[in-house]
């Protein structure tokens, strides 16, 4: 496939999809969201028609199987990612899936399997691996020296208890939300992949198996050490945030996740002070251009494989049992 002729169909009239594809589409040269699916036909039709979205089809199932569309978006709710992922995959429908990839580890496992067997590209959602400030952050770690700590945070205030984000058959929690944020971005700006050697949980008062917010200390296979902090609703409303400590200086970046709104990056390095900008389009432009090179038969271009998605989740996983909590998708 060319990728000017890429179409995509969106599952889910969901409140992500206009900032996450819709609009960037808009501006990627060969990309249409050409149909969407919802639920409710209705709810779609109305979505379609505020969004300038061609096509209505009558449901998840029948999107998935249109021959007119190459790729799938899923921005559902977290606990249906595994389920239309697969569908998806076996319809032989390129993926642009939300993170967090699937419930759990498992799950994750299954569809990473299931696109190792596929033609098709299956990338994880994580827009912001995709703009110019994340490989910044990379090669200002290389300046660092040997990396001693690293801590991510990301945390908001989302005090309305009864959203989706809160429902634990939907796979809702602040680790799974705002948190695995934190938990990609340890382990991107870290030395090897991490464990999990402790984590704490505030809970939702409702239903204590839903974290409200979380705080997790990492190991690395070096010996430094990591600390991520998430949260929806808890006396720390807003932090957006990555610090590398390593024997040389240290590096702090606010607004890791949506530097195109507002970002500050500061270094220190034997003992030299200064401030970075990184300019660039926003990160979900940046994302969509990697998904269609992707499928366009270039795989380096896509940063955010289920591979990848595999070593979030486990580390998300982890948490959870630190934390004295079940597995999201267990029953």
């Amino acid at each position: 496939m060319r990728v000017s002729d890429l179409r995509l169909g969106v599952l889910g009239a969901a409140r992500i999809a206009p900032a996450a594809l819709i609009r960037p589409a808009a501006a990627v040269d060969g990309v249409t969201v050409a149909a969407v699916a919802a639920r409710d036909r209705d709810r779609a039709a109305a979505f379609a028609a505020k969004h300038g979205i061609p096509r209505v089809v009558g449901g998840y199932d029948e999107l998935i199987a249109d021959p007119e569309l190459d790729a799938v978006y899923i921005p559902l709710p977290n606990g249906l990612h595994e389920q239309w992922a697969l569908a998806a995959i076996a319809a032989g429908k390129h993926l642009l899936c939300e993170k967090p990839f699937t419930s759990n580890a498992a799950q994750a496992r299954t569809v990473a399997d299931a696109a190792a067997a596929s033609p098709v590209t299956v990338m994880e959602a994580f827009h912001y691996r995709y703009h110019p400030l994340a490989e910044r952050m990379r090669e200002i770690v290389a300046e660092l020296g040997e990396v001693r700590r690293v801590e991510t945070a990301m945390c908001f205030p989302l005090p309305r208890f009864s959203d989706i984000r809160y429902q634990y058959s939907l796979a809702g929690g602040a680790l799974m939300d705002a948190g695995c944020y934190a938990v990609h971005c340890a382990r991107l700006l870290g030395p090897g992949e991490p464990v999990v050697a402790d984590a704490k949980a505030l809970l939702l008062k409702k239903d204590p198996r839903i974290d409200r917010a979380m705080t997790i200390d990492l190991r690395y296979p070096t010996g430094a050490t990591g600390r991520v902090q998430t949260s929806m609703w808890s006396g720390t409303l807003l932090k957006i945030q990555a610090k590398v400590v390593g024997e040389r200086g240290e590096m702090v970046v606010t607004n890791f996740a949506a530097p195109q709104l507002f970002h500050r990056l500061r270094v220190t390095v034997d003992g030299v002070r200064r401030s970075e900008k990184v300019p660039g389009a926003p990160t979900y432009e940046y994302q969509l251009r990697a998904f269609a090179a992707a499928v366009g038969g270039d795989s380096s271009a896509n940063l955010t494989t289920a591979e990848d998605a595999v070593r979030t989740m486990t580390i998300i996983d982890d948490a959870y049992r630190a934390a004295g909590l079940p597995l999201r998708g267990e029953r």
